[in-house]
């Protein structure tokens, strides 16, 4: 059985998400935030980085959101959770669920940071997010998902941020990606995560 070493708000949520859908039973080892919203110490004794999420397998550990979301749905031959490998839409999605982390991430934090320590976030670093945002709404038919009804691995990944953008108000901007944001929370694997984990973002 995996183990997933979850720190309660946080990237984690994803992958217990992706679990929920596939039906597959998950060790859950929550860790609560420290005062200051940090991870405790105690997840450095399972990974080098203190990072979360990790997931355990055996003798295998991993640690990389985009990385244990491939594992899980490989590891349980799952094919409803990315596009067919003999199509365009694959490699389009493999990009935006590598891009999450690589560059929306960035951009969604050099917001998220001031405005978590009640700062006012720098005019450069709203117009960058505005950018993201606008080419993620560019991906993203006139309704529904990524690439349908259903939640694939890609929008499991853009929800942590998302989450945190909405909570904050960042989203007002972006009509259309509010109204992803509000339909992944229709999700059944995000309804399950949750209740199983907690929410993604803090209340604000």
């Amino acid at each position: 059985m995996i183990k997933v070493h979850c720190l309660v708000c946080s990237r984690a949520i994803r992958l217990i998400w992706l679990l929920e859908d596939l039906g597959q039973p998950y060790d859950l080892i929550s860790y609560d935030r420290t005062d200051r919203f940090r991870a405790p110490d105690a997840l450095r004794d399972v990974h080098p980085l203190g990072k979360s999420p990790v997931i355990e397998d055996g003798d295998l550990k991993l640690a990389e959101s985009a990385t244990c979301l491939r594992y899980i749905t490989d590891k349980f031959a799952d094919e409803t959770h990315r596009p067919d490998p003999h199509t365009t839409e694959f490699i389009r999605h493999e990009e935006l669920l590598d891009y999450v982390e690589s560059s929306f991430a960035g951009a969604c934090m050099a917001v998220l940071l001031p405005a978590m320590q009640r700062g006012d976030p720098p005019d450069d670093a709203r117009q960058t997010l505005q950018m993201h945002l606008d080419y993620l709404a560019s991906h993203l038919p006139a309704t529904g998902l990524l690439f349908g009804d259903q939640a694939y691995m890609a929008d499991i990944q853009f929800s942590y941020l998302l989450a945190n953008l909405d909570a904050l108000g960042f989203l007002d901007a972006a009509p259309r990606v509010k109204t992803y944001w509000d339909d992944l929370q229709k999700q059944p694997g995000y309804l399950a995560a949750t209740q199983a984990a907690g929410p993604m973002a803090p209340k604000h």
